[in-house]
């Protein structure tokens, strides 16, 4: 079956049967004082919030990166803060990612087992500090609002400076790193709801976390990793082809130069935090073991044709 068919049909696992429920308006008046309540789970990240605000979670529209034109659903909720303005944990927990994401400028996600929980703060700074790796308290500060021309925007493009913050069910390893169902996303096609996504200021304003934390969206593992798998899958059998035709040529060289490019695809992988990195970095070894071993055979007049 062809990928392109295989992409459509694992899309088509995941999508919600009915119309996405709406947004719920919520007012944030006291959410300056959760930040004060060490009795509290969950605080607001930012130093200030208002009532007016509207955060848009689950709002039908056009991905603001100026890129894309089909319309999406926004699976977070985005506040508007000057540059340089400090943002902290919603809770305790620990940072699973800190680093540089396409579109968020900086991105750091924090998983929070004591709720089941993993929030996400996009377009933060990567010029100035951030926190890149460790437990937080609630209220610990681990990043800056970005620059409009370094939070995912850029001189030709700027983005005005917000934080998208987003809350997800689950802990960010239980998802994959690319398709629909990927941790890091901000939109999406299929409801957010669907995919365990919670609209943040409800969250933090109600206080309460259900016993034995927030339960994941029921989903299958084709739907959650498939497309993962897939392109895994396509690699692999890239490989495999590759391996072949250069024992079987004798161009040990070859290996080795595969080797080096699939280091190369892993690391770009990884950095997108997905699980697929790891069986590049995997075959990266084996090739260039291989070509390696292979080469030096040849260069001790070993004949390089014996198993």
């Amino acid at each position: 079956m062809q990928p392109a068919i295989w992409i459509l049909l694992l899309a088509g696992c995941a999508q919600s049967s009915g119309a996405c429920p709406s947004n719920t308006p919520v007012g944030l008046s006291e959410a300056d004082a959760f930040a004060g309540d060490d009795s509290l789970p969950f605080r607001f990240p930012l130093d200030e919030s208002s009532v007016d605000e509207t955060p848009y979670f689950g709002w039908f529209g056009a991905s603001n990166d100026g890129s894309v034109s089909e319309r999406k659903y926004h699976a977070a909720e985005d506040y508007l803060r000057p540059a340089g303005t400090p943002v902290y944990s919603m809770a305790d927990g620990r940072v699973s990612f800190s680093g540089p994401m396409d579109g968020y400028g900086w991105l750091v996600i924090i998983d929070h087992p004591q709720a089941n929980l993993y929030s996400l703060y996009g377009h933060l700074s990567p010029s100035r500090w951030r926190k890149e790796s460790g437990t937080v308290e609630k209220g610990e500060m681990i990043a800056y609002l970005g620059d409009s021309d370094e939070n995912g925007g850029s001189s030709e493009h700027p983005l005005e400076p917000h934080l998208h913050l987003g809350v997800r069910a689950g802990q960010r390893a239980d998802y994959s790193g690319m398709g629909e169902w990927r941790w890091q996303a901000g939109w999406i096609k299929l409801c957010p709801q669907d995919l365990g996504w919670l609209q943040p200021s409800v969250i933090i304003t109600s206080q309460e976390i259900p016993a034995g934390g927030f339960p994941e969206p029921a989903s299958g593992f084709v739907a959650k990793w498939g497309i993962e798998l897939l392109f895994t899958g396509i690699y692999l059998f890239g490989g495999a082809c590759m391996l072949v035709f250069a024992i079987r040529k004798n161009k040990p060289y070859v290996l080795v130069i595969t080797g080096g490019l699939m280091i190369i695809a892993g690391w770009i992988f990884y950095n997108k935090g997905t699980k697929m990195s790891y069986a590049l970095f995997a075959m990266a070894i084996l090739f260039s073991a291989i070509g390696i071993y292979r080469f030096i055979r040849c260069s001790i007049k070993i004949p390089c044709t014996q198993s």
